[in-house]
C-alpha cells in the first residue's frame, strides 16, 4: 500500500482517485453482444454461454429438480445461516415501508402519494471468482417485501450447466420467481430486451464485473432502469490510536480480496497505527488463499496519515466510500459528520463482513464516488411514488388565479385556459 503523510488539501483529489481502466474497447464489445441478444434472443444467449462460460445449454431455465437437488447439496448449517441472514435483512427492510399521508396544502387542495411496486425486476448475481449467494438475499428480500410481481434472477452456470446450489437455496428462501442460467453481458441484455425464455423486466439490480457494469449502463440509456452506476468495490477505514490493528488489517484485506481492481483506504491520526497496520496487513496477506488478487488491489490502495479527526472525516467525505469503517474512541461523534458514504460501520466490532452478510443492512452500494449522489439499494429502490391531488371548488378559487398568471407568464395559453374555464363556470 502507498503511504502518504500529512497531505495538503490540494493533494486530496489524487488520493481519492480510483483506478482507471480504458473502457473504449470494452464498450464496443458490450454493445455488440447486447445488439446480438436483442436480435437473436435465446440463440444468442446460448452462444455466448458457450463462448464465455464454456457450457452448452439446452435450456436456460433452472428446473424444479435442480432446486430440490440444491437443498441436498447445501449443508444444514449453511442453510441455517442463510435463514438467519434473510430474517435480519427482512426485518430491516420491512421497517422502511412507506406510510402515505394526505396533506391539505390550502383549503380545498389535497395532495398525497402512493407507493407502488415495480411490477417486474431483474436480479444479476455474479458467479465467477465468488458465487455471491448473499446478494440474492440482499436483492430479492426487499423486492418481495415491496410486492414486485415478477422477480427474475440471472446467474452464470458452471461448465456442467449447474448453478451454485447456495444461490438456489438463497433464491428459494427469498422468494425468487424465475431463475436462469445466464451470466455476463448476455444476462443483462436478456433481462433488458426479453428473449423466448427470459422475461423483459423494468429495472435491473446487482453487481458484476466491468463488462456487466458497462452493459447495465448501456441498456439504461433507452431500455430499462438500473439500481445505480457502480464500479469495483472499496472500503475506507478511519482509525485513531485506540484502534485494534489486527481488526483494521483484516477489514482492509476483506475488501482487497474482492478483485484486482478493488481499492482500500486507511486514514489515521496515529503514525504508529499506520506502521503497525502495514505490518499486520503483510502478515495476514500471506495466509489468504486469494493472496495474489488482494496484492494487486493493494497496489491501488493508500494509507494516509492526517493531523486530526476532523481532517480524517473531511478526507473520507471527499472519497465518498462504498463502505466506511470508523474505529475510533469517539466513533458516534464522527458518525454525525459523515456526509458521503454507502454504508457505515461503527466501533471495533462492526466489520464490513457483518453488513455484507447478516446484520440486515443492504450490501448493494454505490461505488466509485457515487455515494455523493446515490443511496444503496433499499425498499424504495423497488417502488415508485405516484402523486395524487384533489381540488374542490374552494381549492380552484384558492389557487386558480395564481395558476393563470404563471401559465400566462410562461406563454402556455392552453395551460391557462384549463384553469380559466373552471373559474368561469364557478362564477356563472
Amino acid at each position: 500500500m502507498n503511504i502518504i503523510k500529512y497531505p495538503a488539501r490540494e493533494e486530496w483529489s489524487q488520493i481519492v482517485e480510483r483506478p482507471h481502466l480504458d473502457v473504449s474497447e470494452l464498450n464496443e464489445t458490450v454493445a455488440a453482444v447486447l445488439a446480438d441478444v436483442r436480435r437473436r434472443g435465446d440463440d444468442a444467449v446460448k452462444g455466448y454461454e458457450l463462448k464465455f462460460d464454456h457450457v452448452d445449454l439446452q435450456s436456460l431455465c433452472v428446473t424444479e429438480e435442480e432446486m430440490q437437488e440444491a437443498e441436498y447439496l447445501v449443508s444444514e448449517e449453511l442453510k441455517e445461516a442463510i435463514r438467519l441472514a434473510h430474517h435480519n435483512i427482512k426485518v430491516f427492510h420491512e421497517a422502511q415501508q412507506f406510510k402515505s399521508k394526505k396533506v391539505e396544502t390550502m383549503p380545498g387542495v389535497t395532495c398525497w402519494q402512493k407507493s407502488s411496486p415495480i411490477e417486474k425486476v431483474g436480479l444479476y448475481i455474479p458467479g465467477g471468482t465468488a458465487p455471491l449467494f448473499s446478494t440474492v438475499l440482499m436483492l430479492a428480500t426487499p423486492a418481495k417485501i415491496a410486492g414486485c410481481g415478477e422477480i427474475v434472477l440471472c446467474t452464470p452456470p458452471n461448465r456442467e450447466g449447474k448453478v451454485n446450489p447456495a444461490i438456489l437455496v438463497a433464491a428459494k428462501v427469498a422468494g425468487v420467481s424465475k431463475i436462469f442460467k445466464v451470466g455476463g453481458v448476455q444476462a443483462i441484455g436478456a433481462m433488458a430486451y426479453g428473449t423466448e425464455s427470459v422475461p423483459k423486466v423494468y429495472k435491473i439490480f446487482g453487481p458484476g464485473n466491468q463488462y456487466v457494469m458497462a452493459a447495465k449502463q448501456q441498456v439504461s440509456l433507452h431500455d430499462v432502469a438500473i439500481d445505480m452506476p457502480a464500479g469495483p468495490s472499496e472500503v475506507c477505514v478511519i482509525a485513531d490510536e485506540s484502534a485494534d490493528v489486527e481488526f483494521v488489517a483484516a477489514d482492509l484485506l476483506s475488501q482487497a480480496e474482492h478483485g484486482i481492481d478493488s481499492q482500500v483506504l486507511l486514514i489515521t491520526t496515529s503514525e504508529q497505527v499506520l506502521l503497525d497496520v502495514q505490518a499486520e496487513v503483510n502478515r495476514q496477506l500471506e495466509l489468504l488463499p486469494r493472496k495474489e488478487m488482494a496484492e494487486k488491489a493493494l497496489e491501488n490502495s493508500r494509507m494516509v496519515l492526517v493531523h486530526d479527526k476532523q481532517e480524517a472525516i473531511d478526507l473520507s467525505n471527499a472519497y465518498a466510500p462504498e463502505h466506511l469503517i470508523i474505529q475510533t474512541t469517539d466513533y458516534q461523534k464522527l458518525a454525525e459528520k459523515v456526509v458521503n458514504a454507502g454504508s457505515v460501520f461503527l466501533g471495533k466490532y462492526a466489520c464490513e463482513s457483518a453488513g455484507d452478510y447478516a446484520s440486515g443492512t443492504n450490501h448493494t452500494l454505490p461505488t466509485h464516488g457515487y455515494a455523493t449522489t446515490y443511496s444503496g439499494v433499499n425498499l424504495d429502490s423497488y417502488c415508485r411514488k405516484i402523486t395524487f391531488q384533489h381540488l374542490t371548488e374552494e381549492g380552484v378559487q384558492g389557487i386558480g388565479h395564481a395558476v393563470e398568471l404563471m401559465a400566462e407568464a410562461e406563454q402556455l395559453d392552453a395551460h391557462k385556459n384549463a384553469m380559466t374555464v373552471r373559474l368561469s363556470k364557478l362564477t356563472r
